[in-house]
């Protein structure tokens, strides 16, 4: 058992929240996490509003919150305030300012989550009232900047506690087994955000090829690029890219984005076709570098039972080591 002020604060057993990742992080996963003692999370990413309802009447009694894409909801903001008549657990927004969704979000009881890559966007999210800061690595599956997890969650978590020292702290970025855990504890974490790990999980709405294809890839098989923003016409901020599995159609075009703009419809559509039937030489896995660390596609409670037990063992451990040191 790995007592923290996140699961005392969201009444959870276990101080691990499933990301919310668009498309992949459905009912199904999120109530198995919840049910297994973490927090699980519907991934609302760019607001289909029968989609996100569909997902929710899959969770049951189950308690759990469901994430945006913050500057989707610039466009509309009505499935958010659809979601909050749900009574969600938690609300997770990234990727966009916050401010214009804190009240309502605050006063619906639900837990205001921002996720941030930045230390400069990690001192806004307190200022606008988050109640719980998601300090986000490079090394992260899906979207993401150029930070690393080992530095900026430290460095978050120092800024907190200048700060605003009520505010809670989630490690995301590289986390997949316990060790992750363990680590992002002692770098001043109060819990994890598991994507990828979650993502290679029974319950995803994951294609098997691309389940297959993650395990059997390294994390220096994945990268960083703007590729599939492109193919798919979707109007993110430059300073977001996404990490995938390198496959041969990134390899193509990589590097010549502003060539992809302007190529045959016919190419945009070959890659929907591929992404519908799971054909890795041209739908990316969207994963990240801890793919490397994964081996077996199991059932989310197994995954996160495992992952709390190998935490709890290595700080149990490295104590008992400390204390026959000194």
């Amino acid at each position: 058992m790995l007592t923290t002020r996140l699961t005392e604060r969201l009444g959870i057993a276990h101080p691990v929240i499933s990301a919310p990742m668009a498309n992949a992080a459905g009912g199904g996963l999120a109530a198995a996490v919840s049910r297994a003692g973490g927090l699980g999370f519907i991934g609302g990413g760019y607001g289909d509003p029968e989609w996100i309802a569909n997902e929710f009447s899959k969770v049951g009694n189950q308690p759990v919150g469901c994430g945006f894409i913050t500057w989707v909801l610039a466009e509309d903001s009505r499935p958010l305030d659809e979601t909050l008549e749900r009574s969600p657990a938690a609300i997770f927004l990234s990727f966009g300012d916050p401010a214009p969704y804190a009240d309502r979000i605050k006063k619906s009881g639900a837990q205001f989550i921002c996720q941030v890559q930045t230390l400069k966007d990690a001192r806004h999210a307190i200022d606008v009232g988050a109640d719980i800061i998601v300090a986000q690595g490079a090394e992260a599956g899906g979207h993401g900047e150029s930070r690393g997890t080992v530095t900026l969650v430290p460095e978050v978590a120092d800024m907190i506690a200048k700060v605003k020292p009520e505010t809670l702290l989630i490690a995301a970025g590289g986390i997949g087994d316990g060790r992750g855990l363990a680590a992002s504890l002692m770098l001043g974490a109060d819990g994890v955000l598991v994507g990828t790990r979650f993502w290679a999980s029974l319950e995803a709405q994951v294609h098997a090829n691309m389940h297959e294809a993650a395990i059997a890839a390294s994390g220096d098989d994945t990268l960083r690029t703007s590729v599939l923003d492109v193919i798919r016409k979707l109007d993110w901020a430059e300073r977001y890219s996404v990490r995938v599995l390198k496959n041969r159609f990134s390899d193509r075009w990589h590097e010549h984005t502003d060539e992809l703009k302007m190529a045959d419809p016919q190419v945009a559509e070959g890659w929907a076709a591929a992404w519908a039937t799971g054909d890795t030489d041209i739908a990316n896995s969207i994963v990240g570098e801890v793919t490397g660390l994964i081996f077996d596609i199991k059932p989310a409670a197994e995954i996160l039972e495992t992952m709390v037990s190998e935490a709890t063992d290595i700080i149990s451990n490295s104590f008992r080591q400390n204390v026959k040191q000194g």
